[in-house]
């Protein structure tokens, strides 16, 4: 399983680095970053709601 990121998408809100800091986080200029694409276990649920909470949709789960 992989999170996928639509960087044309991402505005930077942040909602999905505070649903799986272990995952992703803002760099300095807001821009996100996946720490991590490729997931397994308990990171996929966290994948999905990191997903869930974006509010417009720059991330998906596959």
């Amino acid at each position: 399983m992989r999170i996928v990121l639509d960087r044309a998408r991402c505005e930077g809100h942040g909602l999905c680095e505070e649903a799986a800091p272990q995952l992703m986080h803002l760099d300095d200029d807001g821009e996100l970053t996946l720490d991590r694409e490729e997931i397994e276990g308990a990171d996929a649920a966290l994948a999905h709601a990191a997903a869930r909470v974006c509010p417009v949709a720059a991330l998906r789960v596959e």
